[in-house]
Formats: C-alpha cells, structure tokens, sequence
C-alpha cells in the first residue's frame, strides 16, 4: 500500500519510535510506567480535589481542570503507541487517525490555555492578594475553564479541517508514533502551504499568546517575591516557580518547536522524539510538580487515606 494509487488512503503504517524490537519491548515497559504514572497521578489529584473541601479554590479547580486535560491526553496517544510496541502490522484507520487528530489537539491547546489560566491565577494571588477574591470569583473561574476548552476545540477544528481536507493518495507511512498534523502532512499528495499557514497561525493563537501571559505573570511575580522580606518566603515561591517553568519549557518549548515550523515538509525524524516531551512526558509532570508536592494535598491525601476529612 505504500505505492502510488490514484485513490485516498483508507489507512496508515505507523513507524513508532524504533523498528528495533529489542528496542520496542524496552520502550513498551518504559511507556507503560509513564502511562500507569499519569493515569494513577491524575486521577488522584481529581479524587482528592473533589472529596476535600478545602481544596475548592480556584487553584485547585484549575488543577482538576489540568489532570483531565491530562488524563485525556494521554489516553489518546499511549494506549495506540502500546499496542504497536507488540503487533509486527503497525496501521491505523484513516478514520481512528482523524479521530486521534482531532482529540490530541483539544487536549493540547485546551493544556496550553489552563497553563496560561493557572499562571494568571498565581500572579493575582500574589501581586494583588488584597483583590484576590474579587478577581477570581467563582463565575470568572468557570468562565476561564469554560475558554480553556472551548479554544481547544475550535484550534482543533481548524488544524484537523486543514490537515484533513487535503489529498492522501500515495504512501501510507507516517514516520511517527501517533497521528499528528505535522507528521501527516508530509504524506499529502498536493501543496500544503495553505493547511500549513493555519496551522501556524492557530499556533501563535494557541502558543504564543499563552506563553506572553506566562511570562507576564511570571515576571510579575518574581519582581513581586524579591520584595519580600522573610528569606523562607522568597524561596518558597522561587521553587514553585522553578518547577512550574520546567513544565511550561517542556511543553511549550518542545511544541513552538514543532508547530512554528513554517514548512512541515522539512521536518527530520528527530521531531517525534521531541514530540514525546508535549505528548506523554508533561501528562506524567504535572500532578507531581502542580499538586503532589503541595502540602495542602499531601494533608488532603492523609485525610482521605484515614477517611476523616471534612
């Protein structure tokens, strides 16, 4: 199937990361543990946001926000990417391909959006902790989330239209782990500059402008926490911080890298390994660096252990 035909292509050949099989049984165990990770990481921070009361702050609603997003995102690359670590025939439906597509990209933008929410939420809660509960009132939170998902899907639809409504007529092989715009549009059998300008016009949209609001935070706070007195004060926030921008270098940085390309055609196979950071690592780093090493949910997590929480 991977000759010339005059007809689109009712499925793909998946390369993965390795033809290797030694290789591939080394990265099934590997990506198992990250997925079991993400899952068992995500799906705890939403347990125990949702059963202590005290953690109902626009914080921790983002949070819950954040592990779905996650939890979501990893489940619709990992499980396909597993299954092909064991099976010799490595294929997708062109169907399943467009659906993993499309629910990749919600998930992606909708993160990109609850990172850059969740960066404005810190900055008001510590440049402006006077006016904090006016600012994020109850309704402004649901609004923020509500934005959050609703621009995950519209960026979505633009990049899978684009992507999808160009011709697959010849091969079939996406150098790739799972179905992604860039690595797709390689395959298109016409000029792809027009799906490759949305593409990175939504990335600005979905990117960049985030990322200016992270920064902006950010530095706001920063500028903010030097000012302040207690020595143990400004490290703890500096930490914070510091694993925060671990995150938003991983996923944004690897992500601008690959969608701010202006010709997809050159990418080079070192694409989909960065991709990993965006796509599997970031899901895994989240709970453990946003909420797992907080004490408020460590104490939420002695709580709901012993069942004595309010």
């Amino acid at each position: 199937m991977g000759k010339e035909t005059q007809t689109n292509l009712t499925e793909f050949i998946l390369l993965g990361l390795s033809s290797d099989r030694q290789t591939q049984l080394l990265l099934f165990v590997v990506f198992l543990i990250i997925y079991l990770l993400t899952v068992f990481g995500n799906l705890l921070i939403m347990l125990l946001i949702h059963l202590d009361s005290r953690l109902h702050t626009p914080m921790y609603f983002f949070l819950k926000n954040l592990s779905l997003t996650d939890l979501c995102f990893s489940t619709t690359i990992v499980p396909k990417m597993l299954l092909h670590f064991l099976v010799m025939k490595k294929t997708i439906s062109f169907a399943g391909c467009s659906i993993q597509m499309f629910f990749f990209l919600i998930m992606g933008c909708t993160e990109s959006s609850l990172l850059a929410v969740m960066s404005y939420d810190r900055y008001a809660a510590v440049c402006k902790p006077l006016h904090y509960s006016a600012i994020m009132t109850p309704r402004v939170c649901i609004v923020l989330a509500i934005t959050s998902w609703v621009s995950g899907v519209l960026v979505s639809l633009v990049d899978t239209t684009f992507t999808l409504s160009l011709p697959y007529r010849g091969s079939n092989v996406i150098n790739h782990y799972f179905c992604e715009p860039p690595a797709l549009l390689k395959l298109a059998s016409e000029e792809t500059y027009k799906a490759e300008m949305a593409i990175f016009a939504m990335g600005i949209l979905i990117l960049l402008g985030p990322v200016s609001l992270i920064l902006f935070s950010y530095g706001n706070i920063i500028s903010t926490v030097i000012q302040i007195q207690s020595a143990d004060g400004r490290l703890k926030v500096f930490s914070t911080c510091g694993s925060h921008f671990i995150v938003v270098i991983f996923f944004y940085g690897s992500t601008i890298f690959t969608y701010m390309q202006p010709n997809t055609k050159k990418m080079n196979k070192g694409n989909k390994v960065i991709s990993v950071f965006y796509s599997v690592i970031t899901s895994m780093m989240n709970p453990f660096i946003y909420s797992l090493r907080n004490k408020d949910v460590k104490e939420a997590f002695r709580k709901v252990a012993s069942q004595d929480f309010p």
